[in-house]
């Protein structure tokens, strides 16, 4: 294995210089350079686990949630976040998530969903 050149002494330089408060905002201006791609994955890829998960916390049991994703990502609305589908038709029916969400896997509220989502109201509030 070849040997790394130690090249600490020249690569601290700049932070030799630097008080607590600029070598402070400097880590976390790193930071944000390494976190920031990830933010970004996060903000545009799903999958139905992610999903499925998020109404685990919600307070959906496995089959409800298995459930529901399954029909969110049959109406092609899992980019949309299954929580926020669940929650979005709470909020506009104004009525309790598990509610909401007991209605959705009856086949209600269906219509109301795809009006908050496909009819360019992602407000929740859409009376359409």
């Amino acid at each position: 294995m070849k040997e790394r050149a130690d090249d600490f002494q020249e690569r601290s330089k700049k932070l030799q210089n630097m008080n607590d408060e600029e070598l402070d905002n400097y880590f976390w201006e790193l930071v944000e350079k390494v976190v920031d791609p990830l933010v970004n994955l996060a903000e545009t890829h799903t999958s139905p686990s992610i999903e499925r998960s998020v109404l685990l916390r919600m307070g959906f049991n496995s089959l409800q949630a298995k459930a529901l994703v399954d029909k969110i990502e049959e109406e092609n609305l899992l980019s949309k976040g299954a929580g926020n589908v669940v929650y979005k038709i709470a909020k506009q029916k104004n009525i309790g998530i598990m509610q909401a969400g007991d209605a959705l896997l009856k086949g209600e509220l269906w219509d109301d969903v795809e009006k908050i989502f496909r009819g360019g109201d992602t407000s929740g509030t859409s009376t359409k």
